[in-house]
């Protein structure tokens, strides 16, 4: 029997107060999902993405992982050592690994996510989404993907279905609850084919019905005057990103609608929240969690 090709591990020392930053870091430059194990013993974090050779041996990557983490610096994150090495592991290693780190998520009584090796039943009119971590980003333990979620279930009654736009989409967590929940449509974009094609194997997984679309798409080309706005609009990037393209991205929004922006460290919030202010929009709702900070905005009212 052909033995199962190796994967390669690249990791990032840190501490446990940089942890989710340093995660969040390495899952948007290497487009995979990050994981984190921190030592009781020794108070070291190490946070690591498992891919193929080429993209984690990547010279790029280095360079990219390295100067993010020099931006973190500069924000007074202490990092600790900032140590990036690279391995190679073995395919059941890694996947092994996994299964000890992800466990069921319950967003209040209206919604279950569960890794498909988790037999566990959902309640009554509870809505469930499987998803296995796999190569792809975002699994809904991290504190910025957990509030989107949170949103997604505040918003999702009424006698009107409301629609759903989720702006880079990662594994596709995000679409799929909106879609188990009865959001239509849902549209669901990311600008990396291989995070696209995780988020349409998920789709397929959970046996998604049409209301819910995934493509490739840029941010950066988002429409000024859309065809169609959004109830609720999901945009879990990074901070530069949003500024840069915070026109395009509100102009997506209905009025009356809802605008979640996640992905966002806490020393960089003010400046997101004072750009869509500028836009004539307003937060009404915010969490932060670790050394991150979340938020719910929509049109201010004059």
């Amino acid at each position: 029997m052909k033995t199962a090709q190796p994967l390669w591990r690249i990791s990032v020392t840190t501490t446990l107060e940089a942890e989710d930053a340093v995660a969040e870091l390495m899952g948007s430059v290497l487009g995979q999902a990050a994981s984190s194990h921190f030592n009781v013993e020794t108070q070291v974090s190490v946070v690591s993405v498992f891919g193929l050779r080429k993209m984690i041996l990547a010279p790029e990557v280095r360079d990219q992982l390295s100067s993010g983490l020099k931006r973190m610096g500069r924000c007074g994150l202490k990092l600790g050592a900032g140590k990036i090495q690279s391995t190679k592991v073995r395919r059941e290693d890694w996947a092994e690994s996994w299964k000890r780190h992800f466990k069921a998520i319950e967003v209040g009584k209206a919604l279950l996510i569960k890794p498909s090796w988790i037999r566990r039943r959902p309640r009554k009119n509870q809505a469930v989404v499987v998803l296995d971590p796999g190569l792809s980003f975002g699994t809904g333990q991290h504190a910025t993907t957990s509030f989107c979620l949170r949103q997604i279930v505040r918003r999702h009654s009424g006698n009107t279905p409301p629609s759903c736009l989720d702006i880079g989409t990662g594994s596709g967590i995000l679409a799929l609850a909106a879609e188990k929940l009865g959001y239509q449509p849902v549209r669901a974009f990311d600008f990396d084919p291989a995070a696209v094609r995780v988020a349409q194997a998920n789709a397929r997984l959970n046996r998604a019905g049409p209301a819910l679309k995934l493509f490739q798409a840029d941010a950066t080309r988002l429409p000024l005057r859309p065809a169609q706005t959004y109830d609720l609009v999901c945009a879990n990037l990074i901070s530069n990103l949003l500024i840069a393209e915070r026109r395009r991205i509100v102009a997506q929004l209905k009025r009356g609608g809802r605008l979640v922006l996640a992905g966002i460290l806490k020393s960089e919030f003010a400046t997101v929240q004072t750009a869509f202010e500028d836009l004539g929009m307003e937060l009404a709702a915010a969490k932060s969690e670790k050394e991150w900070r979340s938020g719910s905005f929509r049109f201010r009212i004059d």
